[in-house]
């Protein structure tokens, strides 16, 4: 019998603060440094769950909701949401606070997918993941249908591999 583990046995919250150098020419974080951020807590989060290494296998979305701003304090919290055979899904939030004004706002959401791997890189079979609260069951239940466009999505990309791969650019 495949092993259970509930979606709050991986959660895992990072924390950190934004500085000028974090940032783009419109002042705010600079997205690619977020998207880093958002897969290192992810990937925790991921092998926590699972007990092995992994690797990102899809950034599924990133979704920035609001801009984040120097001074901001980020905390982005992470649980696996749905899982297959050796695949996580990794649902993270980000929240921004301003803490001088005593504010907080979702800032970002993003659903990540990792692979669990042996030590010869192969894929293992993850744990199952179940709920424990309302939140948590609407992230695992719509996890299939995610599951479904991502498979349907890397289909395509892998089309297009076929493609491209035949021809030379410049």
């Amino acid at each position: 019998m495949r092993e259970r583990k509930s979606m709050s046995e991986s959660r895992t919250v990072k924390t950190q603060q934004v500085f000028p150098s974090d940032t783009n020419h419109h002042h705010t974080l600079f997205g690619g440094k977020l998207m880093a951020m958002v897969d290192d807590v992810a990937s925790i989060a991921a092998t926590r769950h699972c007990g092995y290494s992994v690797v990102t296998a899809s950034t599924d979305s990133v979704d920035f909701i609001k801009p984040i701003r120097p001074g901001d304090i980020v905390s982005l919290v992470a649980i696996v949401s749905y899982t297959g055979n050796s695949s996580m899904e990794v649902f993270t939030k980000v929240i921004a606070e301003n803490i001088l004004e005593g504010r907080k706002e979702l800032a970002a959401v993003s659903f990540l997918t990792f692979v669990a791997l042996d030590e010869n890189n192969r894929p293992v079979q993850v744990p199952e993941v179940y709920p424990e609260n309302a939140d948590q069951e609407w992230l695992n239940e719509s996890g299939a249908e995610r599951a479904i466009k991502r498979k349907e999505r890397t289909g395509h990309s892998k089309e297009l591999l076929k493609f491209f791969s035949t021809k030379l650019y410049t």
